[in-house]
């Protein structure tokens, strides 16, 4: 798999996370934001296997990606 199937298999990924959460009434998610909670655990190891970085997506909680878009609200990022 290329550089760019990857990264086009992850953002479909991420939208269809993203439309989940819009879904169940979480509005304003983007893929992006997704994509930020979900590889933020991978600053400190690096990028995992594909199937890892699937089940990462794929088994997104709404309430761990919450606390992750609040915890950088306290830490002064954008979302």
């Amino acid at each position: 798999m290329t550089d760019v199937e990857w990264a086009e298999t992850i953002e479909a990924l991420c939208e269809s996370k993203a439309e989940e959460f819009r879904l169940v009434g979480y509005e304003h998610v983007t893929a992006k934001e997704v994509w930020e909670c979900v590889s933020d655990k991978y600053a400190k190891t690096g990028q995992p296997a594909l199937h890892r970085v699937v089940n990462d997506i794929l088994s997104l909680k709404a309430t761990r990606f919450m606390n992750y878009m609040t915890l950088s609200a306290f830490k002064g990022s954008q979302f």
